[in-house]
């Protein structure tokens, strides 16, 4: 990475939302971080280039003016683009209200790219918060300001092109996607998640077909096996405790259940896995990793 300007704060004075860190940098082609889990939330806003986002076993491929949430304990990974690398701005940030702002804003369940054309004003703020750091009260409640502002601006023209659907019936899909991305490790049944959303069974079929394109137990099906895969990933986790962790009480089913879906099994994955990863650090030729 080239051109990166960071800073990481320690001292906290507020706690419904407060900043961890922020910067600014201009990425080499093909920069990457991950794959690798965040202990805080961290709002990625694209100002040149592109590259792409990866998590939940979705990929997003995206360029100037849109910006990508990670969100605490999902693992991630991504990357800049070959040829025309992505510079990008980041706030990271956490507090016990974190998740209700940033569903004030439409982000989170589910929903974890945007499109705002306010790049330049989220610039300023980040450069302006790069600038004005030290542990007097002054600074920080200047810091704490620019990180609300940082969400009224997000707040003010944000584009979110994912989730379909529009009034009850998208906040219904967006508490139904929510329930399963937090509880997909546990037995959770579509049962659970008609009653968690407050909606019969036979409607949440009808929403999830009109605005996922699949029925709720296929979704939760694939949504486990994706973090199946990509927990196959870590080389200290055993095949069980993958299964374990992905809601399969059954080692064996959710080895047939994973071939069905990748043509191999679970121990074949990791090691073409390990393979391509192996690859990939040789074209990269060992570029170091950043925020």
């Amino acid at each position: 990475m080239e051109d990166a300007y960071v800073l990481q704060l320690s001292d906290r004075k507020f706690s419904d939302l407060y900043l961890c860190f922020c910067g600014y940098a201009k990425c080499e082609p093909l920069h990457s971080f991950g794959p690798a889990l965040r202990s805080n939330y961290l709002i990625h806003y694209i100002l040149e280039g592109k590259g792409h986002y990866r998590t939940g076993g979705k990929r997003y491929d995206l360029s100037a003016g849109h910006g990508f949430l990670i969100e605490p304990g999902k693992q991630i990974f991504y990357e800049a683009d070959e040829k025309e690398p992505w510079t990008y701005l980041w706030v990271g940030f956490n507090g016990r209200r974190a998740e209700e702002y940033l569903k004030d804003v439409g982000l989170g369940y589910g929903q974890l790219v945007f499109r705002s054309e306010q790049g330049r004003e989220l610039k300023n703020l980040v450069v302006h918060m790069l600038k004005n750091y030290t542990i007097s009260a002054t600074d920080q409640f200047f810091l704490e300001g620019s990180l609300y502002m940082f969400f009224s601006v997000l707040a003010r023209d944000i584009s979110l092109p994912t989730v379909q659907g529009h009034g009850t019936e998208n906040l219904y899909i967006k508490k139904a996607l929510g329930y399963i991305q937090d509880n997909y490790g546990h037995s959770i049944r579509v049962a659970d998640i008609a009653e968690y959303v407050c909606i019969n069974r036979s409607y949440l079929y009808t929403l999830f077909r009109e605005n996922v394109g699949s029925s709720p137990q296929e979704y939760l099906s694939n949504y486990r096996l994706s973090r199946a895969a990509e927990l196959l990933s870590a080389k200290e986790l055993s095949m069980e405790s993958v299964a374990y962790s992905c809601g399969y009480r059954d080692p064996a089913a959710f080895g047939r259940i994973f071939k069905e879906k990748y043509q191999m099994t679970p121990l074949q994955y990791r090691k073409k896995y390990q393979q391509e990863q192996e690859e990939h650090r040789k074209k990269r030729k060992e570029m170091p990793h950043g925020i």
